[in-house]
């Protein structure tokens, strides 16, 4: 159930299943055991297969025999022609002693009562298909075209297994980090396939439309955190206020940051969305933002060390008093009347303040970072830039 949750997180949806059903059911494996019986006996009846008893019980396993010098192929849509040989392959278990069918058995008995026509899986299941091969031509039944698609390996290029930490596996994690559920369905449907034009922000319809077998990858695919943050990072800023505030606002709940009003909160987003990989970085962003250890970087302090930057920022320092630091519009006013007090407009007057203010040379609207930061942190921070300033001149 939490398997089918999470592809229908992702915005999957399916025409049969255990789930919806559909013409073939059942779709459950052990409402068909019937089924598998029957033609497990079918094969003990034609000689294909034979019956291996327990020591000292009258219980028995079905065992399919596996004929000796014959060669298997079929035409993989990923990887070409694939050839085993019969020698390889010991005989199997078909049916266990508890009347449950074995995995190779099951699948070819299913795909062709429900006349699949294409099987696509990892290439881990490559070794299992001679034996399926093997059911197939014991019933004379036509193969399905099969493809095995590439494995998924981490940044050490090793591949993904349930002891690695390095690497999020499981779709709940990246939900409850506020990745959107039409970014990681756009990443995962770009791992070991791509599209012609090399496009990487798709829609599901676009997948859809797009999609070509031909250009399955049969190279390892890399788990690429950075274009999954990348990736969701577009989607995130395409969407509304309204959907941003309520993917993050249970973040910042859970980080104990008081959501003052909800203009304040849009503020807060505007200013911040922009940085943001998934939902859960506003935290970090926010902490950032607001820290009180204010320091300057001496990349930073190059980038202004050109302009009049002491004169700039003592300018503004002495109308702050006069300005309502909740109203973006009248800081916006406060800038522009220092500008003309100071004869200094452009880069020579913004980029000072803002790096006296954020400790950046660029970001989002000034006058909106301003406000939100509020007065007395803006003065604080402005007056220990003057300090650094001023003792680099003297």
């Amino acid at each position: 159930t939490s398997q089918l949750n999470n592809l229908k997180w992702l915005g999957m949806d399916w025409d049969e299943s255990v789930d919806v059903g559909g013409p073939y059911a059942p779709y459950n494996q052990l409402s068909r055991l019937e089924l598998y019986k029957k033609y497990a006996y079918e094969l003990l009846d034609k000689g294909y297969a034979y019956k291996d008893y327990k020591e000292g019980s009258t219980d028995f396993a079905i065992r399919f025999k596996v004929p000796e010098g014959v060669t298997y192929s079929f035409d993989d849509i990923i990887r070409g022609t694939l050839k085993f040989e019969s020698k390889d392959v010991e005989d199997w278990i078909i049916l266990k002693d508890n009347g449950i069918p074995t995995y190779n058995f099951a699948v070819v008995i299913d795909d062709h009562h429900m006349d699949i026509t294409h099987v696509f899986r990892g290439e881990e299941h490559i070794t299992n298909t001679p034996k399926q091969l093997m059911i197939y031509d014991a019933f004379g039944w036509d193969y399905p075209l099969f493809g095995h698609m590439t494995i998924i390996v981490n940044e050490e290029r090793k591949k993904l297994s349930k002891r690695d930490t390095s690497t999020l596996q499981f779709i709940e994690d990246y939900k409850k980090l506020g990745y959107l559920p039409e970014a990681m369905l756009n990443f995962l449907s770009l791992l070991g396939w791509s599209p012609k034009d090399d496009e990487e922000i798709l829609s599901k319809a676009e997948l859809i439309s797009l999609f070509d077998e031909t250009r399955l990858s049969a190279a390892p695919s890399y788990f690429d955190k950075q274009k999954l943050d990348y990736i969701n990072s577009r989607y995130l800023k395409a969407l509304s206020m309204d959907a941003l505030k309520e993917l993050t606002r249970p973040f910042l709940i859970e980080h104990g940051i008081e959501i003052k009003n909800e203009a304040w909160f849009e503020s807060l987003l505007s200013v911040l969305k922009d940085r943001l990989n998934y939902g859960a970085e506003i935290t970090k962003y926010y902490d950032q933002f607001f820290h009180q250890d204010f320091k300057l970087d001496d990349a930073v302090l190059k980038e202004i060390e050109n302009f009049d930057s002491i004169t700039v920022i003592e300018g503004f320092m002495n109308m702050m008093d006069k300005v309502d630091f909740t109203d973006s519009d009248a800081i916006n006013e406060a800038l522009k009347e220092t500008g003309k007090t100071l004869n200094i407009k452009g880069k020579a007057l913004y980029m000072p303040l803002r790096v006296a203010s954020t400790g950046e040379t660029h970001g989002p609207s000034f006058p909106v970072s301003l406000s939100l930061l509020g007065k007395d942190l803006v003065v604080k921070r402005m007056r220990k830039t003057l300090e650094v300033l001023k003792g680099e001149n003297t």
